[in-house]
């Protein structure tokens, strides 16, 4: 089906953040958008003001007659549909066309030139960024995102400057082997989703086999010191970054009353002075990675400069809420091991003297059993750890999987406490005068309780 022929398109999982995006765009386009959502959020209730059509029951009658003529509709659902989903089966049986996100996605990756971040962490701030650099920059570009730029208040941005196209290549369910990169940048693979790829060695293949599927003529850029060994595709170019070695890297990195400036490095000279405007050390090494980017791109210098400080990050994603002498709170969107454990550095480099509690809630049970030892090695880094019960989003619980794993592990010394999701609040409540720096980590529902959290400190 081409994208021409299609008048109406149907999400089955419209909220999730990767999904929207394609809702945005395909309302741009002027085409009939309708879906459905397991749960009401604040991005489902603006993706209705947009002019989409989306409902939260699994009912086949509450599918608009726009989207029941199968020559006419494309069906897009995210993996973590169930099978017996009955608005799915209905789908099917009808003989509609249905395609995952990623597949979409590889069908605009092939029409235009698409720089895409793919990694375990860091793709969501990176790829972020990169939209944002090249955006404001003569250059221009569209972006799927999978996350909410605070620049641009979403998470689809469009142009008519030009043909790239930044994407976040997610790695679940294999979902990256649909695109064709132009470019790409490998951020980290650290290896996750086990119960996908069952081993860490099937996980680097599949990052391997995502590297093959580069252009010719295109460009790898990455991050040094990775698990992985591609064959690089003919006609490819290869780059290295990181944050203190490679192609691309930082020099006279200068971090002090909350602000970092650094040198930029790469194999066309050094851009001096670049501030960055999220001042935390991770976004050093994301920084790197997008200036690389945008630099091949076209991008010039005072434009790096311009762009990197003006830069406002992503919801979710060491977000700041409050940052004043009696509190600071912050969001972050965390949930792996490695990610904590930047977090915690991080937070640690800005506050050095000051009592840090993490709130953290775990993201699936597979998770929480291959890694419960490393969450509890991350979140040692904390002075305090509060657990809540583990975010099951598609899974059934294993016997045996709770929190009590990670909690019988952190080290002696840390405070720590176990509670269920609904005790969050009155924890909040009790100790509001107790708590010094605050972060909130996890994917899945711990950030609906972000605004309370915040009018209770507040």
């Amino acid at each position: 089906m081409q994208i021409e022929d299609i008048k109406s398109v149907y999400f089955i999982g419209a909220g999730g953040i990767g999904m929207s995006a394609l809702v945005r765009y395909f309302l741009s386009l002027g085409k009939v958008v309708a879906g459905y959502d397991r749960t009401p959020s604040e991005l489902t209730e603006r993706l209705n003001d947009e002019g989409a059509a989306i409902h939260y029951e699994d009912n086949v009658s509450l599918i608009p007659e726009a989207c029941r003529d199968a020559r006419t509709t494309l069906v897009v659902y995210t993996p973590a549909i169930p099978q017996e989903h009955s608005e799915w089966t209905w789908f099917r049986e009808q003989g509609f066309e249905i395609q995952k996100r990623a597949q979409v996605l590889g069908t605009i990756t092939r029409s235009r030139r698409a720089l895409c971040v793919a990694g375990t962490h860091g793709k969501t701030t990176t790829s972020t960024m990169a939209a944002h650099l090249i955006q404001q920059s003569h250059v221009g570009t569209a972006a799927f995102l999978g996350g909410i730029s605070k620049n641009y208040g979403t998470n689809l941005l469009t142009t008519d400057k030009s043909d790239l196209v930044v994407i976040e290549a997610d790695e679940f369910d294999r979902s990256f082997h649909w695109l064709e990169p132009y470019m790409t940048v490998v951020t980290a693979t650290d290896p996750d989703h086990l119960d996908i790829y069952g081993t860490p060695e099937a996980y680097w293949e599949s990052f391997e086999k995502y590297i093959s599927l580069i252009r010719k003529g295109g460009t790898l850029i990455l991050h040094e010191g990775l698990q992985i060994h591609p064959v690089i595709p003919e006609g490819v170019k290869v780059y290295t970054y990181s944050r203190d070695h490679g192609d691309f890297h930082a020099e006279n990195i200068r971090i002090a009353d909350g602000e970092i400036f650094i040198d930029f490095a790469s194999p066309r000279g050094i851009v001096r002075d670049i501030q960055l405007g999220v001042p935390i050390s991770i976004n050093i090494d994301n920084g790197v990675a997008a200036m690389a980017l945008a630099q091949l791109n076209g991008v010039t210098d005072d434009e790096l400069r311009q762009g990197m400080a003006s830069f406002r990050g992503v919801d979710r994603r060491f977000d700041f809420k409050i940052k004043n002498d009696r509190h600071v709170f912050l969001s972050d969107y965390a949930h792996h091991p490695a990610e904590i454990r930047q977090s915690a550095k991080s937070i640690r480099e800005l506050y050095p003297r000051r009592h840090i509690t993490a709130l953290f809630q775990p993201h699936l049970y597979t998770r929480t059993r291959d890694f419960y030892r490393d969450f509890a090695e991350s979140l040692s880094q904390m002075d305090e750890v509060i657990l809540v019960d583990i975010y099951p989003a598609r899974e059934q619980p294993i016997p045996g999987v709770t929190t009590k794993l990670i909690y019988d592990l952190l080290a002696p010394g840390v405070e720590k406490m176990m509670i269920s999701k609904e005790q969050i609040l009155p924890v909040i409540e009790a100790k509001k005068d107790a708590f010094d720096v605050l972060i909130s980590l996890g994917a899945g529902d711990i950030e609906d309780f972000v605004p309370r959290i915040t009018e209770i400190l507040t």
